[in-house]
């Protein structure tokens, strides 16, 4: 059934940027985002019509455009709650203004299990900011930092014990500034500019 969409969309020129496939029986739900470079999605509606197996096909918005934005904050349970109440309450702000910015927690414990997350986190649709709240963060976590960076990933540290902070863009004492700051780093309609304050500390 794959094959068969994505060769629809390729025999169309179409560029598949996101494809999400949930669990579900008897019928499956396959969820594909990509762009044309002319203006026939009603033909290759048309054409995943008639792939076998194909019960029925419908435009929807992209998460993009409904969900926008992501910032993931993880760490240990009571700061990342209060970091998720400076950035719900910021992205509040701006999305009234037209923003789409949503904030997804995970509270963990365990080097291992963080730093696994942190480099997971790259993996994900649309994540622009990942926040490490925590008291003790360093070792693993700390070279999964390095390397979610590299690959253009921001990071905003608590000021904790531990090494990730040296190694994170910024660091901010107060758990509910952090998450303010965090929104107001990838918003648009904020003017606040990230490289600007890399490495300080606040």
């Amino acid at each position: 059934m794959l094959y068969g969409m994505a060769k629809v969309l390729a025999d169309h020129h179409a560029n598949i940027t996101y494809v999400d496939i949930p669990g579900g029986e008897p019928h499956t739900t396959t969820y594909f985002e990509f762009t044309l470079e002319a203006p026939a999605l009603d033909a290759v509606l048309g054409d995943l019509r008639k792939v076998p197996g194909v019960s029925s096909v419908v435009e929807t918005p992209s998460f993009a455009k409904i969900y926008g934005k992501r910032i993931i904050v993880m760490g240990g349970g009571a700061q990342v709650g209060l970091v998720a109440l400076g950035a719900i309450s910021e992205a509040d702000r701006h999305n009234i203004r037209g923003e789409r910015i949503s904030v997804d927690t995970i509270p963990l414990v365990g080097e291992q299990e963080l730093a696994a997350a942190v480099r997971s986190v790259v993996r994900l649709p649309r994540v622009k900011l990942l926040v490490l709240a925590g008291a003790l963060m360093g070792g693993d976590i700390t070279d999964a930092v390095h390397e979610v960076r590299t690959q253009g990933l921001y990071v905003i540290s608590l000021n904790m014990a531990g090494s990730v902070p040296d190694a994170a863009d910024l660091v901010v004492s107060d758990p509910v500034q952090a998450g303010v700051m965090a929104v107001m780093a990838i918003a648009d309609t904020a003017k606040f500019d990230l490289m600007r304050q890399l490495k300080k500390r606040y």
